[in-house]
């Protein structure tokens, strides 16, 4: 189960997710993040379980502009071996 607590300053969006992000979750996420029209910044503190769709999904965000906030260490080197995963299949 995923779960997004969105919060705005008026210039900032910040969705907080909690739980699993799975690939289910992602289109919902996408929707959220598309219908902003403020900076959006990811808080994953409470994320617990991710897929390697989730992560590739968040290194695309991060790609993008957002920031992921509070990302926990196993997704950070998650999404670095599969940002250097796709250069590597590049070359």
């Amino acid at each position: 189960m995923l779960r997004i607590d969105k919060f705005s300053d008026g210039q900032v969006t910040s969705l907080r997710l909690s739980g699993r992000i799975q690939s289910k979750h992602l289109r919902e996420l996408q929707v959220q993040i598309e219908s902003s029209t403020q900076k959006i910044m990811l808080d994953l503190g409470e994320v617990r379980l991710v897929n390697r769709a989730a992560v590739q999904f968040l290194g695309s965000c991060e790609s993008n502009g957002i920031e992921l906030l509070n990302c926990p260490l196993y997704v950070r080197e998650w999404i670095l071996r599969e940002k250097n995963r796709d250069l590597e299949a590049h070359e």
